[in-house]
């Protein structure tokens, strides 16, 4: 498969790899991004492109105004995770139990790259291109930070991609409609009344009832959701019990339910309610919910994603298509609930014959670092094409 990389890309390719191996070797959590907001500030200044700095905490926002016109948004999330580097790279991170497990140092890399790039572009004619850099994507939504400090003001379409370690190199996934689920943590708390073992009468065994409890939970799935839409209900975490003779008396249960459409999502969570309560009724015991929602689901809107399919086709050819879709979250949906956007993925599989070798939140997480090129490419040929 023939990948046409951007011309212009393709000669500072160099630099756009130091650019992501900077970012690597030095990670750093949600909203501490201190050192890669200066780093990134630094470039900024090296293109010539005006900026501004802490916003949405960590962030920054950088602008070209090419005169009346749209403007077009790139945005690239910089924060690490909290997870000890084990592979053996030269650039291996260099703060202890923090590492970029999961792209976004490339992400930086790749809208750096187009930045450089565009700031010389001699095609586009109108508009602005607006370039987001935003922190703390890893759980604690830094999206609704930068969007509160104004980074959407004025912006007609937004654009944002990640690394995808489940495509190989040259392929990108691009779909409108949902591409990423709505992403909620649940407790559950099952009070009972504890016992000695071999005098269960009397006594409500909180195993008892949280067992039946798990078991009838997945019947969301199962049996009230459409097969042909995607959901998931999760018990990742089960705690209770102090002995082998002692009926215990209380159970703590911790999980996610994944749904990409609203309606799926308010259903898992309506129906866990039920749930509970009918469960709670049938042992004669409390069970109490605390449900948390997180990010929602990441939909993409029609024609900014004809727009991505355009100009990645013009870099991978027939490689640009349907995703490998994950039930992941993405705080990048709280950017398509205010303007029309696109959300898609760059093939980056280190090992072609193996996607699922190496993983994202992995301990060993690494790309093909060429993933970065075709990044930047599709983001280039997207702004000659809505701007040129």
């Amino acid at each position: 498969m023939k990948i046409n990389i951007r011309q212009e890309i393709q000669q500072i390719s160099d630099d756009i790899y130091q650019y992501r191996r900077d970012f690597h070797k030095y990670p750093e959590l949600s909203f501490q991004e201190y050192h890669t907001a200066d780093t990134i500030s630094k470039y900024l200044d090296s293109f010539g492109i005006t900026h501004k700095t802490q916003v949405g905490k960590t962030g920054i926002i950088g602008e070209i105004n090419f005169g009346e016109g749209p403007t077009i948004a790139l945005r690239a999330d910089m924060d690490a995770l909290p997870i000890q580097e084990t592979g053996d790279l030269e650039y291996k991170s260099q703060n202890e139990g923090v590492m970029h497990a999961c792209g976004h140092d490339g992400h930086m890399a790749i809208l750096l790259g187009a930045a450089n790039v565009l700031s010389n572009n001699k095609k586009i004619k109108k508009g602005k291109i607006r370039f987001i850099f935003q922190p703390a994507e890893e759980g604690d939504g830094g999206a609704r930070y930068m969007i509160k400090d104004g980074c959407l003001d004025g912006v007609d379409e937004i654009y944002g991609l990640h690394l995808w370690n489940y495509q190989p190199l040259g392929e990108v996934g691009v779909k409108d409609g949902p591409i990423m689920a709505a992403a909620d943590i649940f407790d559950i708390t099952v009070k009972g009344k504890g016992g000695h073992g071999a005098t269960p009468q009397g006594t409500i065994d909180a195993v008892v009832v949280a067992s039946h409890l798990v078991t009838t939970l997945q019947t969301i799935v199962s049996r009230n959701t459409n097969p042909l839409e995607n959901t998931v209900v999760t018990i990742g975490k089960i705690n209770g019990g102090q002995n082998f003779n002692i009926i215990a008396d209380e159970v703590k249960l911790s999980g996610t339910t994944r749904a990409y459409s609203e309606e799926n999502r308010n259903m898992i969570k309506n129906r866990m309610e039920d749930i509970i309560d009918g469960v709670s009724k049938t042992f004669g015991t409390e069970i109490i919910l605390n449900y948390k929602e997180g990010y929602p689901p990441t939909i993409n809107h029609e024609i900014p994603s004809k727009n991505i399919l355009e100009a990645a086709s013009q870099v991978v050819g027939v490689g640009a298509g349907f995703p490998y879709l994950s039930m992941g979250g993405e705080d990048f949906s709280y950017y398509l609930r205010n303007v029309p956007g696109c959300f898609f993925f760059v093939g980056s599989a280190p090992d072609k014959k193996d996607t699922l070798s190496t993983p994202h939140h992995c301990s060993h997480f690494n790309i093909d670092e060429r993933a970065l090129l075709v990044g930047a490419s599709v983001y280039i040929n997207l702004i000659e094409n809505l701007l040129g």
